[in-house]
């Protein structure tokens, strides 16, 4: 028992880790290169992946219950985004001669 709970902390710490790097990722994109994607909007992804990460913040303060459930689902469409989207919306970044301006 003390070692399964130490190791679900573990991993939701990791799981909100990952949740966090998204919105980060997401906040600091251009909103034009996500509808030059077809990949949504910018408030659709700020929204999920902002979700996403106070879902996973709740779970690691309150454990049990629905929030187990809750968190595998923020997680997936946080990797969602970091699989799908930034590589999508980062080719579109404006670059000039010298590299991204």
């Amino acid at each position: 028992m003390f070692i399964e709970r130490y190791l679900f902390l573990a991993l939701g710490i990791l799981a909100v880790a990952i949740e966090i790097w998204a919105l980060a990722d997401c906040a600091k994109r251009k909103p034009a290169s996500f509808e030059a994607t077809f990949k949504r909007t910018k408030g659709f992804w700020m929204g999920i992946t902002g979700g996403a990460a106070a879902v996973g913040l709740l779970s690691i303060f309150l454990q049990g219950g629905l929030f187990p459930i809750l968190q595998l689902v923020a997680v997936v469409a946080a990797c969602v985004y970091l699989a799908d989207v930034k590589p999508a919306v980062s080719e579109t970044q404006s670059s000039g001669p010298y590299g991204p301006w």
